[in-house]
């Protein structure tokens, strides 16, 4: 079974209305999708490339178990890559950012980060992830899932995220297991009776401090 993306929450109260149209809030400046090297991954921005082996993926009923997807037939699945390789940037309330994942020149699965709350003092955003099931059990998730935590929660260059939040199936065990390694602590559920998670950016600093992620596998 794979570990999924989180379901979507719903946009906090963000939009503001004018006569004309419906103008989000943004940061000052917007986050554009990096290229993020790990000891064994790189994460960089989708490419139409490699549509054969996300169809692959997609077509996994185990990948879909726990999403708000369909299982798309080849030509669906290529749509859905090609929106994917345009969500490159966050600037704006809802704005959706994802990074493919690739290991030894393949594709594995998908990180994505969900903007919520713009403020500087209040940023936050929500997490996804989806990977082939065929490579699970290698530490993959993890190992990528901090990188673009390192992502969000960073300064400068990061998004400067303060709380970062993942939403998972209460049956999604692979997904729940992967929340907490990361140090995610549970709260109340949302009103689709999915688990809402939350992790503060002091929370992952400690973490990175005390060396919990020092040890991931290097090869």
């Amino acid at each position: 079974m794979s570990l999924q993306r989180s379901a979507r929450l719903p946009v906090p109260g963000l939009d503001v209305l004018s006569s004309a149209s419906s103008v989000r809030e943004r940061m000052d400046a917007p986050l554009r999708a990096p290229r993020l090297l790990t000891p064994r991954l790189l994460l960089r921005p989708h490419r139409l490339g490699d549509a054969a082996t996300w169809y692959g993926i997609q077509s996994n009923p185990s990948v879909v178990e726990y999403l708000p997807w369909p299982l798309r037939n080849r030509a669906q699945s290529f749509e859905h890559l090609l929106h994917r390789t345009r969500h490159t940037r966050l600037l704006r309330a809802d704005d959706f950012l994802a990074l493919a994942v690739v290991r030894d020149g393949r594709l594995i699965g998908d990180v994505s980060l969900h903007l919520r709350d713009v403020g500087a003092d209040d940023r936050s955003a929500e997490i996804g992830w989806v990977f082939d099931p065929a490579c699970s059990g290698r530490g993959y998730a993890t190992e990528a899932a901090v990188a673009m935590l390192g992502l969000a929660f960073g300064g400068g260059s990061g998004l400067g995220a303060r709380v970062m939040t993942a939403v998972v199936h209460p049956d999604n065990d692979r997904s729940l297991a992967l929340a907490a390694r990361l140090g995610f602590e549970q709260g109340p559920s949302n009103d689709d009776g999915h688990v809402v998670l939350a992790l503060s950016a002091a929370a992952f600093a400690a973490q990175e401090r005390a060396g919990r992620f020092a040890m991931l596998p290097r090869r």
